[in-house]
């Protein structure tokens, strides 16, 4: 999968889990400190980003500093593909 097809995989599914469009307008949106995504968002975007990509992400790998933002997530998961 090219960058910019992750991306708006991304995007679907932080939309999803955030329930407002918020991150796909803003790839450098810190979706932590605007209060879009939780302990328990963490855990539901690990859990699609498994069913939707096929990628599996140890909650014990998850950085909060290096996956704030869209950008950042799918950045994160273009380096485990």
């Amino acid at each position: 999968m090219n960058m910019t097809d992750l991306q708006e995989k991304v995007n679907s599914i932080l939309i999803h889990i955030c329930k407002t469009d918020a991150p796909a307008q803003n790839p450098e949106l810190d979706l932590f400190a605007n209060g879009l995504l939780d302990s328990f968002g963490v855990v539901e975007l690990l859990i699609e980003v498994e069913s939707q990509l096929g990628l599996s992400v140890a909650i014990t790998d998850f950085d909060r500093e290096t996956w704030k933002t869209p950008r950042q997530i799918a950045n994160q998961l273009e380096a485990l593909q």
